[in-house]
């Protein structure tokens, strides 16, 4: 079966009314159609137009900012104290603000279930996941499995890791909280600790109000701080207070916001893991939200760290590295062994850089080993409900061999972009029936989409004892709505006494409060044109050039609460230089990419080169994608004109 879309609302009531409204639109395209033709014309003059002479000599852009080979907008680290101090927001720094609030969860995490939280530790970290943009890889990482954590902590070994803002978006999406790392190590993080903790209170302060400024400035949650170096008595004695006022702050600033403490230091100053909560580090403990250990523990570790916790069980997050290094327990496909001794003294886990499943197999298998680490875990994973309409996924992945939209094609090739992963389900394999002959999985399936690279693959077998199987996608939990559950159901044949097999791609689901559909659409206002920069097309022949490279930065205004994401597309064409008309132009615009901020960068767009005398344009159009999932007409469009001339 092919992917399809599958819209759920409220009450039959409203599934007829948006229907009669989708019937009206239908009918009253034609009469919008010419209205918009007329406006753009009418609208002419009035329409914002940016005038450029080309010149092939552009300002260096932040290096910081944009990735030297292909000027592309990149996340970001701070490597020093003094990189920390002097950083304030500036235009480029909004390239990396998350579009995505924190989705509301069942049960919130506040609650004192023990949860399980994720430390992405990969290569040094800032690889494709960089590109804010996306970018263009073959066999990129995904993680998908975000109905099972808590909370991510994006890790590197710079000194302040910012989370790249993919994840961020990916993760808010789905509930699940997220925390940079500050870090120091080694002689230069020991100087890095004596400059800012060994002095008086100003100092740690100052440190702890720019953290708390970044995590508010980029919409993250937090940190994950880790001193992995001696530190002096002045020192260690103002760590204390450093984490009370970096986490009394932080909550005032971000709601839900946590700090965490890793097991490194103790008391005395000595860098000695302890791989353990006891007497010599529960001073940092009870100074913020939660401790992670060290993963070299036993379970005489954890008996031990019943007492030493008390009421605060589910804030002392064991770590399991799951790399298997040292003297751990589990690790790799069996990491469930490591999860079932924590599980069972109910505390909390860390799993650190679990993506080992694809840095050391296969990349060519990755989903199936993804999919075999997760499902071994599975019952130690308590899953969380979605709570929030409106509810739209098509099961995204962020990346894709080729893109669809909405059933239709746009691009072919492979491409990466972590900010377009919807929200995912549940995934796992359930057996049925007496013997357990019969069974049903969930996949990711990259071969078909509806809407973006990726659809829900389901399989199974019916056995012959067993009239239909149900496959439940996501927990729910809604106020004021009698939905209970998304699942799909599959039946047998009336009359099949056989066993049955099944296959089906889910494109996507939606479930929406039709009184959504009633509300005016918004419009994208104020697009802006800045940061032009020229480069003349790779030619062979010698001569003024034919093509040039155009790169610049759109700026709009929208109201963020209503938009997934925003569509960036472009129309070329040509200018006549003496009359001022524009030459006709294609039906549809050229798609260039997604933006999940009021910004995006054009890299390299090939466009015409204006000969003497000549103006040529080029048109920008900003689409807002409605959260409702409903596509908004093109009239309402956000839209600037660059009109490019050669030099006099």
């Amino acid at each position: 079966m092919e992917a399809a879309a599958v819209t759920v609302t409220r009450s039959a009531a409203r599934r007829r009314r948006g229907r009669q409204l989708q019937e009206e639109q239908e009918e009253q395209e034609p009469r919008r159609r010419r209205q918009r033709q007329g406006r753009r014309i009418k609208d002419e003059e009035e329409e914002t137009v940016f005038r450029e002479v080309v010149r092939f000599s552009p300002d260096p852009l932040p290096v910081r900012y944009y990735d030297k080979d292909t000027t592309k907008p990149v996340s970001f680290y701070l490597s020093s104290l003094e990189e920390l101090l002097a950083w304030t927001p500036r235009m480029e720094d909004g390239f990396n603000v998350a579009l995505e609030p924190l989705a509301c969860r069942q049960p919130p995490l506040s609650s004192q279930r023990p949860r399980t939280l994720l430390c992405h530790d990969m290569m040094g970290g800032y690889l494709d996941d960089r590109f804010i943009q996306g970018s263009v890889v073959q066999t990129p990482y995904a993680f998908y499995h975000w109905q099972c954590i808590d909370i991510f902590v994006y890790f590197s070994h710079h000194s302040v890791t910012i989370p790249p803002v993919g994840w961020t978006n990916a993760a808010h999406r789905h509930g699940v909280c997220v925390l940079g790392t500050f870090i120091t190590e080694w002689n230069e993080g020991g100087r890095l600790c004596e400059a800012f903790l060994a002095g008086d209170e100003r100092s740690y302060q100052a440190v702890a109000d720019r953290l708390v400024q970044i995590a508010q400035f980029f919409r993250f949650d937090g940190w994950l701080i880790n001193i992995e170096n001696s530190l002096s008595l002045a020192a260690v004695g103002n760590t204390p207070p450093f984490l009370r006022y970096l986490t009394t702050q932080l909550h005032r600033q971000v709601p839900g916001g946590l700090v965490l403490w890793y097991d490194s230091v103790v008391q005395s100053g000595q860098l000695k893991w302890q791989d353990e909560l006891n007497q010599h580090n529960r001073v940092f403990f009870d100074s913020c939200d939660g401790f992670f250990t060290n993963y070299n523990w036993r379970e005489e570790h954890l008996e031990r760290m019943l007492g030493q916790a008390g009421e605060r069980r589910a804030d002392v997050y064991v770590g399991v590295d799951v790399f298997a290094r040292g003297n751990v327990v589990g690790g790799r496909f069996d990491t469930d062994k490591s999860l079932e001794l924590i599980r069972k003294h109910g505390f909390s886990v860390a799993l650190f850089a679990p993506g080992w499943v694809y840095e050391c197999l296969e990349k060519k298998d990755f989903f199936q080993n993804q999919d075999k680490f997760w499902g071994r875990l599975e019952r130690y994973l308590p899953t969380h409900s979605i709570c929030s309409l409106p509810f739209v996924t098509s099961f995204c992945l962020g990346m894709g061999a080729r893109r669809v939209c909405y059933g239709q094609e746009e691009a072919v090739g492979p491409w990466y972009h972590l900010s377009a992963q919807e929200i995912q389900p549940l995934f796992g394999e359930h057996r049925l029936g007496e013997d357990g002959r019969g069974w049903v999985r969930t996949h990711c399936c990259l071969e078909d989409a509806w809407h973006g690279g990726s659809s829900l693959l389901v399989r199974g077998v019916i056995p012959p004892e067993v009239g239909n199987v149900a496959v439940s996608c996501y927990e729910v939990s809604l106020r004021g709505c009698l939905l209970l559950d998304l699942l799909v159901c599959f039946s047998r044949p009336p009359g099949s006494r056989e066993e049955e097999s099944f296959t089906c791609r889910l494109g996507e689901i939606q479930v929406v409060d039709a009184a959504s559909l009633l509300a005016p659409l918004p419009q994208v206002e104020t697009v802006t044109i800045s940061q032009v920069h020229w480069q003349p097309a790779a030619s062979e022949r010698e001569g003024p050039p034919a093509l040039l490279q155009l790169s610049c930065t759109l700026h709009w205004s929208f109201l963020l609460s209503q938009v997934r994401c925003f569509r960036i597309h472009y129309w070329g064409g040509t200018s006549d230089g003496s009359l001022g008309r524009e030459l006709p132009r294609p039906e549809m615009p050229t798609f260039l990419g997604l933006a999940f901020a009021t910004q995006y960068r054009i890299v390299d767009l090939l466009v015409e080169a204006a000969g003497p005398g000549q103006d040529h344009r080029v048109e920008f159009l900003v689409e807002p994608v409605l959260k409702e999932g409903f596509r908004v007409p093109q009239a309402e469009w956000g839209r600037a004109a660059l009109l490019y001339s050669a030099p006099a």
